[in-house]
């Protein structure tokens, strides 16, 4: 009798070591989850994420930003930060800054470089300056050149969306993969702390040449054009915070080609129709 209490002891002690175990690792598969990744269930809607009072944050269904909305993120220190004599909406997602002309200085005669300035002490990525030509292009896609690694962005925490996009986040990139993927020395993974941030959907993707609708990448489109045609473009993106924030306010872009014929000075806003954004975390929540 005495083995048998102590066999039903110890059968009940393993029976509660197994539950014990079994929400412990409950607990850290649930805490894992709230990291969010690009293609994760993680929605943060619930999130206490403030609307500004007045703000037309349209819907995300919409094909651009309303100017009530990229206004948003033009904070006074953002505005000292552009140092932009001239602010103006574009109508179509972007500011004009100066007129969209820069001061870039296309005098270069070294080969095709990228450089990345360091992250800062929290992790955010900054300046990055370029001189582009058609050797510098990348035609392949990532996992043809092995550049399909990936990191999370100090932050990243991601909401699934409806509508135009299915998440709100992309890893956006300061110089894109196909700008200067094959210039020798560069890392155009999107693992690349360096030349990466917590870029909207809308901010990333709009809209390959398609003046309706201007995000980075339909500036980035004008640039491809150019190195396609034999023409050496400057290039400079800042990722513009305000103060501490994890998330960018938007992006600065600056091109230049050597001929003239390509010019522009502008501000993404990093915004999301339908979606309010606290950049002091990342959090976020749907309006519309």
């Amino acid at each position: 009798m005495a083995r048998r209490r102590k066999q039903t002891k110890l059968s009940l002690g393993g029976a509660i070591l197994v539950i014990v175990a079994g929400i412990i690792f409950k607990m850290i598969d649930e805490q894992t989850n709230l990291s969010g990744t690009q293609g994760s269930n993680t929605n943060y809607a619930s999130v206490s994420v403030a609307t500004k009072s007045g703000v037309d944050y349209g819907s995300t269904s919409d094909d651009h930003p309303t100017e009530a909305l990229a206004s948003t993120v033009l904070s006074d220190k953002v505005k000292q930060t552009l140092k932009a004599k001239s602010i103006r909406f574009n109508g179509t997602g972007a500011f004009l800054l100066n007129n969209n002309q820069t001061t870039l200085n296309t005098k270069v005669s070294s080969a095709p470089y990228v450089q990345l300035s360091k992250i800062d002490s929290l992790g955010r990525a900054g300046m990055a300056n370029a001189w582009l030509t058609k050797a510098g292009r990348q035609y392949q896609n990532r996992t043809e050149t092995g550049n399909n690694r990936t990191i999370e962005p100090v932050g990243w925490h991601q909401l699934q969306l409806s509508g135009r996009y299915s998440t709100l986040y992309n890893r956006g990139h300061s110089v894109g993969y196909a700008l200067a993927g094959n210039i020798k020395g560069f890392d155009a993974s999107e693992a690349n702390a360096q030349n990466i941030t917590a870029q909207t959907a809308w901010a990333n993707q709009s809209s390959n040449g398609d003046a309706a609708n201007t995000g980075q990448n339909y500036y980035e489109t004008l640039i491809r054009r150019a190195l396609d045609a034999n023409k050496k473009v400057r290039y400079r993106v800042t990722p513009t915070y305000d103060g501490n924030n994890l998330v960018p306010a938007g992006n600065h872009l600056e091109a230049k080609s050597s001929d003239g014929s390509l010019e522009f000075n502008v501000f993404i806003p990093n915004v999301q129709p339908g979606v309010v954004i606290d950049y002091a975390t990342g959090h976020a929540k749907l309006v519309n």
